[in-house]
């Protein structure tokens, strides 16, 4: 498990190497080398390493788990379940969660882009007549990387292990190999040295700090795979291999500067022997590549949770694997992300151009979970205020320098990914909004179902042979697709379902929880079936579970599926601005079907459909 966690888990954090030093000390965006900027740096890099990566995310933020599992959207449930859900406070914090999810999957347009951009940038250093082939072997090596994920990640997936290992071991030798020709570097594990920068130079080292944070970039992978690999083999793979061999590297790459400054152009590859550097931009490339399937596939994940916790449209979901459960495919979320990342390379063409805009990505989620974690500390934990505080303030003053030295870059990239972010949580409030308004509607003119099926059993229409299934939003109101066809067929199947599926704020929910019926009587049921937020529900599971816990036996020959599909229309009714509605109603019509979603059988469907005034 450790060494599966190492290749999925900290691709990302183990290819900052490749940028986060030379970032600090670009002409552009960093600051001027000298032997004592050089030391607060490693030291300052070392520390963020230790405080952010280590105390912060692996002592407490991992403990968070809802169920085993981890992300953002976790958190945000976990911050949820105290609060009222018509409160201020539960609006805040949705809020919150809903941007940590945003900039996490800015962060998965724009963490390919640098990656596979820095490594392939060897090639600069290896044959600096090919410089101009850098951009177009990017994009190949990143298109072809998109055009196979739908085949899944299974059968590549057990390579990664192996190769991310062999890729800290090297980060780990390089760096050995350099100390040795400037030991003194290892004095930058004293904290003074970084705190004696910061005094001495509060606005370089201000300044410096927005590049410093690249050193923990795709520290929230470890707690978003949380449930894939449990807590402590994570746990165990940072502390044991991944922090000791990104330590030695930074003191490598700043020993390296000590005895030769001019190797700031690209002090990593500059640190590699002659002999080793075509193998090392090999080994530099797969690893990227591996870092971006991961961030790739926690996109995929993050999407699936929201569409599930009702803060995205549906969309076509494809299962890659028979045997693991989160390996899923989304291929408008895959298009959409090759799309963004061929933009953002061809805009930014160098990855030094792009760790400006990276910076913002990453130190806005660390702050958003931050807060979301001191609600969840105090009100889940029942931890003690004035700990808590503590706690929080710590966190708080470190997550707040990285964030913004980082907004001070915004005309140099960082508006960046505030544009992405901006954009798609516009979307995401959009949708979350219109649904809320959608179901008030349906609230406001619905028929209590209760009392409309008690007083239509009194005087009953015609009854057809079969099952009807008709799903609904509301278990206490009648679907419109029920009272469409009772008036315009005027029967009533032999038996009727009207079923629900609601989605709870956990990942998975066992089976003998899932299924609650309730008997109206006439052979009239309401079935409420239950999922998390990392299941996708699944018609034909369903009617096995009804089976199973009520006897009753289905002839799928004999059922048809009702649904409701409504045509939503922009309105000047109080509601939303009227850019958003019509932004509603478009990511409405456009939504994935209800039936693909749910996997109803094609030819057993019956759709009826309703204008929606909003």
């Amino acid at each position: 498990m450790m060494l599966a966690a190492i290749g999925v888990v900290f691709g990302d954090i183990g290819t900052s190497p490749l940028y986060a030093l030379k970032e600090c000390f670009d002409p552009q965006h960093g600051i001027a080398y000298t032997p004592e900027a050089l030391f607060g740096v490693i030291s300052m890099m070392i520390w963020a390493l230790i405080l952010v990566v280590t105390v912060k995310y692996v002592l407490f933020v991992m403990r968070a788990d809802n169920k085993g599992e981890g992300g953002v959207l976790s958190l945000m449930a976990l911050a949820l379940r105290s609060f009222d859900n018509k409160s201020k406070s539960y609006y805040f914090l949705m809020i919150i969660g809903m941007l940590g999810a945003c900039m996490l999957l800015g962060e998965s347009v724009i963490t390919p882009a640098i990656s596979v951009l820095s490594a392939v940038e060897g090639i600069e250093i290896a044959a600096p007549g090919l410089s101009k082939f850098v951009i177009p072997i990017s994009l190949v090596i990143l298109v072809g990387l998109f055009l196979i994920q739908k085949y899944g990640t299974a059968a590549v997936g057990k390579l990664f292990g192996p190769i991310t290992l062999a890729w800290f071991l090297t980060l780990a030798a390089l760096g050995i190999i350099n100390i040795g020709n400037a030991p003194e570097i290892v004095a930058a594990f004293n904290p003074w040295y970084a705190m004696n920068f910061i005094i001495e130079h509060p606005t370089t080292a201000y300044i410096v700090m927005g590049a410093v944070v690249l050193v923990v970039t795709g520290v929230e992978a470890l707690y978003l795979d949380m449930g894939h690999f449990g807590r402590n083999p994570i746990r165990y793979a940072w502390l044991l291999i991944v922090l000791p061999s990104l330590l030695i590297n930074y003191l490598g790459q700043g020993a390296l500067l000590l005895s030769n400054p001019e190797a700031i152009k690209n002090p990593f590859y500059l640190m590699v022997p002659d002999w080793a550097l075509w193998p090392t931009v090999g080994l530099a490339t797969a690893a990227t590549v591996i870092a971006s399937q991961a961030v790739i596939s926690g996109a995929y994940s993050l999407v699936s949770q929201a569409i599930l916790l009702g803060f995205m449209p549906r969309m076509n979901i494809q299962h890659t694997s028979d045997s693991e459960q989160g390996q899923i495919y989304i291929p408008m979320v895959n298009w959409a992300l090759l799309f963004m990342v061929v933009v953002t390379i061809i805009e930014f063409r160098e990855s030094v151009n792009l760790a400006a805009a990276y910076g913002i990505s990453v130190t806005s989620t660390m702050l958003i979970t931050t807060i979301l974690l001191a609600v969840v500390m105090f009100r889940e934990w029942k931890m003690n205020i004035i700990l808590v505080s503590l706690i929080t303030v710590l966190f708080f003053v470190v997550d707040i320098a990285f964030w913004t030295a980082n907004l001070i870059k915004i005309k140099d990239g960082g508006w960046y990914p505030l544009a992405l972010g901006l954009l798609c949580f516009t979307c995401l409030i959009t949708w979350y909004r219109g649904r809320q308004i959608l179901r008030q509607r349906a609230m406001e003119e619905g028929i209590q179902l209760g009392s409309f099926i008690e007083s239509l059993l009194k005087h009953p229409p015609h009854r057809v042979e079969g099952t009807a299934v008709f799903l609904t939003a509301h278990v206490d109101y009648l679907p419109v697709s029920f009272l469409h066809n009772l008036k315009h067929n005027h029967v009533l199947h032999e038996r009727v379902f009207f079923l629900k599926v609601s989605i709870w704020d956990v990942p998975y929910v066992n089976d003998a929880e899932r299924i609650t019926m309730k008997d109206l009587g006439g052979n009239i049921h309401v079935v409420r079936a239950i999922y998390g937020f990392k299941e996708t529900p699944d018609m034909g599971s369903i009617i096995e579970l009804i089976e199973k816990s009520s006897g009753l036996r289905f002839n799928l020959m004999d059922t048809s599926f009702f649904l409701s599909r409504d045509t939503i229309v922009a309105t000047e009714l109080p509601g939303m601005a009227l850019w958003r509605e019509r932004l509603f109603c478009w990511m409405y019509q456009n939504a994935g079907r209800q039936s693909d979603f749910f996997k109803i059988p094609a030819n057993r469907l019956v759709e009826l459909g309703a204008k929606v005034e909003i």
